[in-house]
């Protein structure tokens, strides 16, 4: 989500949505998410629990931390609480190491963050769709296609693949301002043949919100809040394994420098010149684990 103006953009022309806007939509998203519960495991919990803690404590001693650092440590982790910064947080720095784990034995499409911008339900059409988009939608054509297979390559029918990103300005519907409720948001479902393609756009890099916490500590570490442009994908079929996954453009800003650390090189996408001569056009495949 960006915050001030993308690159080659004039300062002051872009609605700047606020980290708090932002924040208190993905905490109300993410509350909505269904999570298996179950018994807890009160050894698990401990030893989790126990190595964190202690891996504050070495970095504390390591850098011997002043009272005066830890009391700002503390106003800063109850203004990310009070401003619902969490999900941005934890889904930018933590989630990819998270997801490298829980995905390590997966031999089919490549996975990688899913991020705080995720809604359910956007419409759903069968085997080719064009987007959700204003009239006006800027920024260039795109084709984006490609087959949902198993690991033996046989295309799966009934395959469901969820698309969603950013427009040419960063922005995300339902996280930004005046923006159509399913603006670049959508679904398909393959046929027989395993086959999608929907038209749309291509996304733009984007910034982070940085006017609330999380700007506060890229400020104070002297980082940089970009994203590189990319798509948003959660594949799935009936009996496969789901993959969430993001595809990057080869050559794009931040590609080799993204802040939330989920670039792969299995995730860059090459486009060339459609076939319509109406902007460009890239095929990917995915070929999908069985179910746990």
């Amino acid at each position: 989500m960006t915050t001030t103006e993308k690159p080659g953009a004039e300062s002051g022309t872009e609605v700047n949505p606020t980290a708090a806007g932002s924040g208190r939509n993905a905490t109300a998203s993410f509350a909505k998410k269904e999570r298996a519960a179950g018994p807890v495991d009160h050894a698990r919990v401990s030893a989790i629990a126990t190595d964190a803690i202690a891996a504050l404590h070495e970095v504390i001693r390591r850098h011997q931390v002043s009272y005066a650092e830890y009391d700002a440590l503390k106003a800063w982790l109850i203004s990310v609480g009070e401003t619902g910064e969490w999900p941005l947080f934890l889904d930018v720095w933590i989630e990819h190491v998270v997801e490298e784990v829980a995905n390590a034995d997966r031999k089919g499409a490549v996975g990688t963050i899913e991020g705080p911008y995720y809604i359910p339900g956007a419409p759903e059409s069968a085997s080719e769709a064009t987007l959700p988009m204003r009239e006006d939608e800027k920024g260039t054509p795109l084709l984006f296609q490609g087959t949902v297979t198993d690991l033996d390559g046989a295309p799966l029918d009934g395959a469901l693949v969820e698309l969603w990103h950013a427009d040419d300005d960063g922005y995300y519907s339902q996280f930004a301002p005046g923006i159509p409720e399913w603006n670049l948001r959508g679904q398909i479902r393959t046929g027989a043949d395993g086959h999608f393609a929907f038209h749309t756009i291509q996304p733009a890099p984007y910034q982070i919100p940085t006017d609330g916490s999380c700007g506060k500590l890229i400020e104070a570490a002297g980082w940089h809040p970009w994203r590189p442009a990319h798509l948003h994908l959660k594949v799935s079929a009936p009996g496969k394994a789901l993959v969430t996954t993001q595809l990057y453009f080869d050559g794009g800003d931040y590609v080799d420098d993204d802040v939330a650390q989920a670039v792969k090189p299995e995730l860059i996408l090459r486009p060339t010149p459609a076939a319509s001569g109406q902007g460009n056009q890239v095929t990917y495949d995915f070929a999908l684990d069985p179910a746990e």
